[in-house]
């Protein structure tokens, strides 16, 4: 079994520390992550402030640390680079715009520097880009280079939500109709997670058209420019005619639905609800329970990065591929892009690529 050598950029929580707050009970953190696998080898880490790199020396035993990314790539050799930083590259706790001309996208910026130094496999977090600008420039650096990548989008990797496409897939609720995601969200560090759940759930056909509002309603974009990261709802249409909704209640929930049945995704991917056509009540057909497939439940961190192996080896596209996050991306700007226009359906691919989203 090859290993592969590991750099970590952004030494903070999803780098890092993120076990330490309890919300999952298997390795998330990048760096745990890394030690959970055989097929990889931590080696290398960058931050640009220096008491991050020094508590990530003490915990990981790490010793080649770096305050240059590329430095780290030209000394390290490195084939797989995980980019942990906050989207904007400003520091935490910022959670909004200094002013109305920052326009700050470490993830861009950094996805496109590693593309072009060549390393070979990506790991970026979400959201990829701040506008569709700097998406479009991802899209094709990584192409240009071949670069093999995912992004943290991580319910595409989880295995309960796996299960979930299983039942689809094998049309145990016939021919599915419509989507709905339960949960009051924020636009891009929320719905990324939510549209692209909803996309992987269904198979990732095509986002034809996308419709939406920001929160509170009167918000005005202003400049091209949204300074801080705004609840949103929204409703896709794909071009296979199934149509998607968010209702801002509840707790992380979706529900598939299709002409024979319905398949629910519960307490943020914890379980599995299956209903099916059963038993005529009065003049209508019942839906009743039905058994759903077990499910071994594996980090969705390790099987992102496993992911991306395999596809390093094999040749083929990763699961959370640049195509598919770059259009995923471009249905959260259109949601803005809806509300800016009164609620209007916007289609895709959009037309304004500049407006700026700042987000954590």
């Amino acid at each position: 079994m090859k290993t592969y050598r590991v750099g970590i950029v952004g030494l903070g929580r999803m780098g890092s520390t993120i076990d330490d707050e309890g919300h999952a009970t298997k390795p998330y953190a990048i760096a745990a992550c890394c030690e959970a696998m055989d097929q990889l080898e931590l080696v290398a880490g960058a931050d640009l402030q220096a008491d991050k790199r020094e508590a990530f020396q003490k915990r990981w035993g790490v010793e080649a640390l770096y305050e240059d990314y590329l430095e780290m790539v030209e000394e390290e050799s490195l084939d797989l680079v995980a980019i942990c930083t906050t989207a904007s590259g400003l520091f935490k706790p910022a959670n909004e715009a200094p002013d109305a001309n920052f326009r700050g996208d470490s993830h861009a910026d950094l996805t496109v520097g590693l593309a072009h130094a060549g390393v070979p496999m990506l790991y970026v977090e979400k959201a990829m880009a701040s506008s569709m600008v700097r998406a479009d420039e991802i899209l094709e650096a990584v192409k240009a280079n071949g670069t093999v990548f995912n992004t943290g989008v991580l319910r595409r990797f989880n295995t309960n939500y796996h299960a979930v496409r299983e039942v689809i897939d094998a049309e145990e609720i016939g021919e599915p109709r419509a989507v709905v995601h339960y949960a009051a969200s924020s636009l891009m560090h929320g719905h990324i997670h939510s549209i692209d759940t909803i996309s992987f759930l269904v198979g990732d056909p095509k986002i034809e058209a996308v419709r939406g509002e920001l929160l509170p309603r009167e918000m005005r974009i202003e400049n091209n420019h949204i300074g801080s990261d705004p609840r949103a709802t929204y409703q896709l249409r794909f071009e296979n005619g199934i149509e998607a909704w968010s209702v801002p209640a509840a707790g992380w929930e979706f529900e598939v639905l299709g002409t024979e049945g319905c398949v629910r995704s519960i307490n943020n991917g914890e379980g599995i609800q299956l209903r099916k056509a059963g038993a005529m009540v009065g003049k209508r057909q019942g839906w009743d329970d039905a058994p759903v497939p077990s499910v071994e439940e594996e980090s969705h961190v390790v099987s992102c990065l496993k992911d991306l192996v395999d596809a390093y080896e094999t040749g083929r596209q990763t699961l959370g591929h640049v195509e598919v996050a770059h259009h995923v991306t471009e249905a959260c700007f259109a949601v803005a892009e809806s509300h800016r226009q009164g609620g209007l359906w916007v289609e895709l691919p959009l037309k304004e690529r500049d407006l700026y989203i700042f987000h954590v």
